[in-house]
């Protein structure tokens, strides 16, 4: 199975990194942080955005780029900047033995051109319109890390977040016939069953197949 990781360039602003926590923590992403951080690990903004989830990130701190890049020195590296001429769709994210790393930098001033230059074919880009120069980094790991997952078609995501466990929904207004169609475009099983003592009311039950 690809192992996918994010890898945060001097982040300065906690609420951001905390929201890529959570991400991470919900995807089964490694964190990489590179120092200097405009944050302390302890800080409560950083906390407070990572919800109660932090202590599920697995995430690792570094010195500086070159202690990264010696003890990350297998894999396929991209980096996520405005002068990227590809986006994520356009990169081959599938290969089970493989290891990926998006770099994403710094809020105010992104990866140093200094590092590009010697990775200009694998700088990537989220396209936008000339209204806004960049996306917030926390939406940026989001859409990088959701597009190597679909790639990587990990549906095993899903099962876990049904945790095999049976759902109630309370459909109103829906026929038997649209409840079971509805169900089978999610691959959840249907139960259909009856309460109340009118047996007007009906709760649909489903679970993960």
């Amino acid at each position: 199975m690809a192992k996918n990781n994010i890898v945060l360039y001097e982040p300065e602003i906690p609420q951001n990194s905390g929201n890529i926590m959570r991400t991470c923590a919900g995807t089964d992403t490694k964190l990489h942080f590179i120092k200097p951080l405009g944050f302390r690990l302890e800080d409560a903004h950083l906390h407070r955005s990572a919800v109660n989830y932090f202590d599920h990130v697995d995430f690792e701190v570094y010195e500086n780029w070159e202690d990264f890049v010696s003890k990350n020195n297998q894999g396929k590296m991209y980096f996520l900047t405005r002068y990227g001429m590809k986006t994520p769709h356009e990169l081959k994210l599938d290969d089970p033995n493989e290891t990926y790393y998006f770099v994403i930098g710094k809020e105010s001033t992104g990866v140093p051109k200094e590092i590009l230059r010697e990775h200009l074919e694998d700088c990537i880009r989220i396209p936008t319109n000339d209204k806004i120069r960049s996306l917030n980094i926390s939406n940026v790991a989001a859409v990088v890390i959701f597009e190597a997952l679909r790639q990587q078609d990990r549906s095993n995501l899903l099962q876990q977040d049904m945790g095999g466990k049976r759902r109630t929904l309370p459909w109103r207004g829906r026929t038997p016939h649209g409840q079971r169609r509805v169900c089978d475009r999610l691959g959840h099983q249907y139960v259909r069953r009856r309460g109340g003592a009118d047996g007007r009311r009906s709760r649909i039950l489903f679970r993960y197949r």
